[in-house]
């Protein structure tokens, strides 16, 4: 029989030591090296991590936890060994979605904060990691142009959690008192374009709002809001005695990089507060998980150019600044760095340009005794959650601190400058079509389509017509073969890995239109994993015809 100190004894050697240890040390650093190492060897020319298999859910559900213990080593290999089949996000063929390649730095802000578990509850928990934490926040909001000794911001769990503080507050804003009594009588609404993410009615719902409680307006071809509908809608909601909670401007809409107009948002707003002399200012938040980065162009000397960016590319960057530099008109932003900052997940941040909103969603002193007993920072006073990782902003420090406003004016000038000459290729080819000609990002949408269709004015009519109902049906289902053909030969190791949306748009006459998408993020692209994209699409018609 065993004695549990002999297995604690064996159980401390799993642990970094508390107190250095040489020998130990090196081998816990030998440990993560070894898996580092396994993980390289599962590299190939694929955009994928070791061999595509089949993921066994059926299997998973029946795992339980064993009656022994394991060792480092087994338990290392099969971490290691979930990670097959993973898109490596960082490949030139990988041009999958708005997932950015994290930067080293940034890692290392990941896995520091992993070994010494902080807490970003409070200061007394977390020490310099919650500097950590104040320091991005400063860094970030002085980028979009708040003033950070004004502003304030906290990390929060994803680009979600971002609009979950926005409309909440916009909420206690609107009918003050909210967050001791809840709501009563008519619910207030949030108003948003129909291109914005769908996170914006999750969090209605989960705030109790409900998502038919979520006003979407229409949105131009270029994907960014219709101010005039959104101007009559809102009055229209406010002649009829309904209080706006928040207004929700996307700053980079997932699948086109739509932008929408803050500027004359933050106007109509503005304009409606004095004509309805309400009591109430709604809350305009804008959503710049994506466009947030762009921020680095605001200062930017276009016409100079001493980055010596090709012409097109120029154009798009100084396309999304007309938007991005906006971003200071709104109460709130919410940031992804993991999304175009480079940083690994999850690392958001929601950020108020008057810091004392923040302190609107401040729980009750009194029900928090054993916490804030020390220190002079304490956001755990205020935040949704207790318990905050400090890996989200040890992360963006770690990436904004290597980059710069060089490095990311650099990284996001290459991507703008291949979604470009991709964009180039595509129009050229006869049987494809751009969908999101008018947008500036890195993201490219398409459809594609047989020989001898008139690429230049089916589009428009499948658009517009509801005659053409039946082939836009048609050619959605090709699109989606085409993608099936695309994607299984970049898993051969073939093409390049693009997406698919069922719903970039709809049709004037309420149909949803299928499209491609290549969103290329990694800093290795260049001109043959653009062409490489041209080539795979064409095989693949080619097994279709």
């Amino acid at each position: 029989m065993t004695n549990y100190h002999e297995y604690l004894s064996i159980l401390r050697r799993a642990f970094p030591q508390p107190v250095s240890d040489q020998e130990h040390d090196a081998w816990f650093v030998f440990s993560v090296l070894r898996a580092l190492d396994r993980v390289d060897a599962m590299k190939s020319q694929r955009p994928i991590l070791g061999e595509p298999k089949e993921i066994d859910f059926a299997a998973a559900v029946q795992a339980r936890v064993p009656e022994s213990m394991s060792t480092v080593e087994l338990v290392s290999r099969n971490l290691v060994d979930h990670l097959a089949g993973m898109f490596i996000w960082g490949h030139p063929r990988a041009q999958v979605n708005v997932i950015n390649p994290p930067c080293i730095p940034g890692i290392l802000g990941t896995l520091l904060p992993a070994i010494y578990n902080p807490n970003l509850c409070s200061e007394e928990a977390s020490r310099g990691v919650a500097l950590a934490e104040a320091e991005v926040v400063s860094m970030t909001a002085e980028l979009m142009g708040y003033q950070p000794e004004e502003s304030a911001g906290v990390f929060t769990f994803g680009g979600t959690g971002t609009l979950l503080y926005a409309i909440r507050l916009g909420i206690e804003k609107t009918l003050p008192g909210t967050m001791q009594n809840g709501m009563q009588g008519e619910l207030p609404v949030v108003v948003c374009s129909d291109q914005a993410h769908y996170a914006v009615k999750t969090a209605a719902s989960w705030l109790g709002l409900g998502s038919n409680n979520v006003i979407t307006i229409p949105t131009a071809p270029n994907n960014e809001v219709r101010t005039c509908l959104l101007e009559s809608e809102l009055r229209r909601i406010l002649k009829e005695g309904r209080r706006v909670a928040c207004i929700v401007a996307t700053m980079g809409t997932t699948d086109a990089f739509g932008l929408d107009s803050l500027e004359q948002m933050h106007q109509i707003r503005d304009s409606l507060v004095h004509e309805f002399a309400l009591d109430y200012v709604p809350h305009l938040h804008a959503d710049a998980v994506i466009g947030w980065a762009w921020s680095v162009f605001r200062d930017y000397d276009f016409t100079l150019n001493v980055l010596q960016f090709p012409d097109r590319t120029l154009r798009a960057l100084a396309g999304t600044n007309r938007r991005i530099r906006h971003l200071h008109l709104a109460d709130s932003i919410g940031v992804d760095y993991h999304k175009t900052g480079f940083a690994p997940y999850i690392s958001s941040a929601f950020f108020v340009k008057r810091g004392e909103d923040l302190h609107r969603l401040s729980r009750d002193p009194k029900i928090t005794p054993y916490l804030f007993q020390s220190g002079e920072y304490n956001p755990g006073r205020f935040t949704l959650e207790t318990s905050r990782s400090g890996s989200g902003p040890m992360a963006a420090l770690g990436a904004l601190q290597l980059l710069g406003k060089t490095g990311l004016r650099t990284l996001l000038g290459h991507l703008v400058t291949m979604a470009e000459t991709l964009r180039n290729r595509l129009s050229a080819h006869p049987s494809i079509s751009v969908m999101n000609s008018e947008n500036f990002g890195p993201v490219t949408l398409f459809r594609v389509y047989p020989d001898d269709i008139d690429t230049f004015e089916f589009p428009k009519r499948e658009q517009t017509n509801a005659d053409y109902a039946p082939r836009l049906l048609q050619y959605n289902e090709y699109n989606r073969r085409v993608f099936q053909l695309v994607h299984a030969e970049a898993i051969r190791g073939n093409g390049v890995v693009i997406s698919m949306t069922d719903r970039f748009r709809e049709t004037d006459y309420g149909q949803p239109v299928v499209a491609l998408k290549s969103y290329i993020m990694s800093p290795f692209s260049d001109q043959q994993y653009v062409q490489a994209v041209i080539d795979s699409i064409e095989r693949a018609r080619q097994q279709l015809k």
